[in-house]
Parts: structure tokens; C-alpha cells; sequence
């Protein structure tokens, strides 16, 4: 066999073979179809559906950073310590922020099924004192140095950082009941006491708790709430008979008129508010707002824990209180806030601020604080605020990124 033979005699094979596998099928995997999110503009801005369900989330929250001055209620200078003769000293206080937040809608044919959460990440510059402690046996005899331990004065967790993680709201509400982590209706349903950062110098009522809610709505302009709570710390009830609170509101095109009243079930209590929002012109809305509570059993002796005439609703001195204020909108970036308190234990708070939106989502916002804090020369004086003078002034300035 010569050369051209066997040639010639190759080629042929290889059309055999490459004729045999052509007449083969040629299976393609046909690709996944890609499923995208979609927007879902049913609840506001910034929700989407949850892909393969019909579920609408958003999730958002904000960066904090405030720096504080002064001797005004929380935002009192930081406790630090001299580190050569171990005085107390003043200094700025400073706090950092991360909120997470989640909404999630979705239309049931028992109406819309909404949930809301929010955890806050804190970091402060609290700063505690390290000191040297001797372990003794039960006899007081000192074991030995090396057993020696060091004991942070104000924070043994965390040497004085007071870094905390706080579950702020998680609620689920199907049509009109709510129930979960939230805070009292006593005060969302009435709304908070004006714009102004450091709003509780004279307080208004508590806000962590559990509740079970059912809100009402006319759809005319009136509403109402009924909230069974269940309070926390000192306010948690000690029975199976729940903090109870009722509210009706009525809004229309000039403003709002709201009133709620609490009872507390730990002290057999009861407090209300009552508040009138108007929004005389465009760019300026004001409000004022008035309380007033029974404090018979807050000062009775009878009772174990020694309320000091406070209650998980009726939080301000005396029996009545009132808050007014408002905020004027200068420019579209730039707005005035401000809010004046005052009760019958003669607590007066003044705080106003102004705050700037630098870009979308950023906003710096530079506060001023004034608190008398009234009957300051009685022996068992505590005010709320935790001032040690009569009269104290403070700042705030705080930088906010929402997203």
C-alpha cells in the first residue's frame, strides 16, 4: 500500500465517523428563565416583590452620629475620669447609630397583612472606671494577688463602652389588629412632642412594650385605637389585667384634633391627653398639647415598689403637663423646629433646632436645650432628666444618613 492509499483511505474514515455523529440529536439545555425584581409601588416608595411570592418588602433605616454638650436630660456630658487624681470630669457625649428597618405588605382576603421591625446597633463613649478588687474567702482573708480581678465601676460588660442592641419595633397587623413589639399608643396615636431631638425635658408617657391593637378607620377623616400593653421594666404589669389605652382622632384639610387616656393596671391610674394640630399656612404647622393624670396611688406608701409619683402613662411631676411648638420650613432644605414644656412640678423645657438636608438622605441637624428643673430644693428632688442643677443648658448636633 502506497502513501496515496492510506491518505486517501483516512480521509474516508474520518467522513464516516464525522457523517455517524452529525446524524446524532444535539440536545441544548434551554437556559432558566431569570426572574427580576419587581417594583411593587402598592405601599409607597422603595417596596418590591420578594421573588415567587406576592409579597411587597422594603428595607431601609439610617446612620447616626450625635455629639453632645452640656448637661440637658440624655444628653448629659460623659462620665469620664481624670486619669491622674481620679476626679469625675465633663466631656463631650457622643453616640453612633445603626437602625435596620423592614417593612413587608401583602393583600389577604382578610385585608392587607403588614409587618414592621427595627433593631438599633448603638456605640457610646461612656467611659467607666477599671478598679482593683481583692478577692476574699468567707472568712475576708485575701487570696492570693494573682486572683485579684478588675471590676468596671458603671459597666462590667463592656468597660464603659455601653454599646447596646435594642429590638425597637416587631409587629404584624392583619386589617386593623396589631400585635407585637411596639411602642404605646399612648404616644404613637397622639404623636410625639414636635421635631425637636431632645422632645422629652417634661415626659410625656412611656413607649416600649408588647400590645395587642385594633385601629379603626372611617375613612372620613375619623380614626380610633384600642391598645392592651403589657409595659416594661418597672411599668410591666404584675398581674394578668393588661395596661389599657383608647384613642379617637379627627383629621381634616386644616389639621387634627386627638385625644387618648391610659390606665395603669399596676397602680389603678389613669392619665389622658388631648391635642390640637393646626397648619395655619403652608410651609408652618404647630401644635399644643395638654395631659393630666391621677397620681393618688403613685405617692401611697402601701405599695411595694415606690412609684414617686410617676406611672407608665402619667410620667411628668404633678397632675397636669402641656407641650407646644411647631416647625417653619424655610426652604426646601432648610427647616426651624422647636418645642416648649411645662408642669405642675414647675419642669420647664425648652429645645429648638435647625436642620439643614445637605443632599437627599443627609441631614445635620444643630440643637440648643434648656431645663428648669422645678422644686429642686425638696429633699427627695429627682427630675426626670437626670439634671443635678436647677437650670441646665446643652446642644446637640447630629449628622443622619436615611436610606
Amino acid at each position: 500500500m502506497n502513501i496515496k492509499s492510506l491518505l486517501l483511505g483516512s480521509a474516508a474514515a474520518l467522513v464516516a465517523v464525522s457523517g455517524a455523529r452529525a446524524a446524532d440529536a444535539v440536545v441544548v439545555a434551554e437556559p432558566e428563565p431569570a426572574e427580576y425584581v419587581r417594583i411593587c409601588d402598592v405601599y409607597g416608595a422603595g417596596y418590591f416583590y420578594i421573588p415567587g411570592t406576592e409579597i411587597c418588602m422594603r428595607v431601609g433605616g439610617y446612620i447616626r452620629y450625635d455629639i453632645g454638650v452640656g448637661d440637658v436630660g440624655a444628653f448629659t456630658g460623659a462620665t469620664n475620669w481624670d486619669k491622674e487624681d481620679g476626679d469625675e470630669q465633663d466631656t463631650y457625649w457622643k453616640r453612633a447609630r445603626f437602625s435596620l428597618r423592614t417593612w413587608t405588605g401583602q393583600e389577604t382576603e382578610l385585608g392587607t397583612l403588614k409587618t414592621y421591625t427595627e433593631t438599633r446597633f448603638n456605640f457610646l463613649n461612656n467611659q467607666g472606671r477599671a478598679t482593683q478588687e481583692t478577692v476574699v474567702d468567707d472568712a475576708g482573708t485575701p487570696l492570693d494577688p494573682a486572683d485579684d480581678v478588675l471590676v468596671d465601676v458603671f459597666n462590667p460588660n463592656n468597660a464603659g463602652n455601653a454599646d447596646t442592641v435594642s429590638l425597637n419595633f416587631a409587629w404584624l397587623q392583619l386589617g386593623g389588629l396589631r400585635v407585637g413589639k411596639d411602642e404605646s399608643a399612648f404616644v404613637t396615636f397622639i404623636g410625639y412632642a414636635g421635631n425637636v431631638l431632645n422632645d422629652t425635658l417634661v415626659p410625656f408617657g412611656d413607649f416600649d412594650t408588647n400590645v395587642v391593637q385594633y385601629y379603626f378607620d372611617a375613612g372620613n377623616g375619623f380614626s380610633a385605637v384600642v391598645s392592651l400593653e403589657q409595659g416594661a421594666g418597672d411599668f410591666t404589669i404584675d398581674s394578668y389585667v393588661p395596661h389599657v389605652v383608647g384613642g379617637v382622632k379627627w383629621t381634616q384639610g386644616w389639621g387634627a384634633i386627638t385625644g387618648v387616656i391610659g390606665y395603669d393596671s399596676n397602680y389603678e391610674e389613669v392619665a389622658g391627653k388631648i391635642r390640637l394640630d393646626v397648619t395655619p399656612m403652608e410651609n408652618l404647622s404647630l401644635f399644643i398639647m395638654a395631659g393630666y393624670g391621677t397620681d393618688d396611688n403613685y405617692t401611697d406608701d402601701d405599695f411595694v415598689f415606690d412609684a414617686g409619683g410617676r406611672g407608665i402613662y402619667k410620667l411628668w411631676s404633678g397632675n397636669w403637663a402641656v407641650w407646644g411648638g411647631g416647625t417653619y420650613t424655610i426652604n426646601e432644605k432648610t427647616s426651624f423646629n422647636t418645642q416648649i414644656s411645662y408642669d405642675e412640678g414647675e419642669n420647664l423645657g425648652i429645645a429648638a433646632n435647625i436642620a439643614y438636608d445637605i443632599v437627599p438622605g443627609l441631614t445635620i441637624t444643630a440643637e440648643v436645650d434648656y431645663l428648669h428643673a422645678g422644686e429642686f430644693d425638696e429633699p427627695d428632688f429627682d427630675n426626670w432628666t437626670g439634671a443635678e442643677d436647677e437650670d441646665s443648658i446643652g446642644g446637640l448636633l447630629r449628622f443622619q444618613r436615611s436610606f
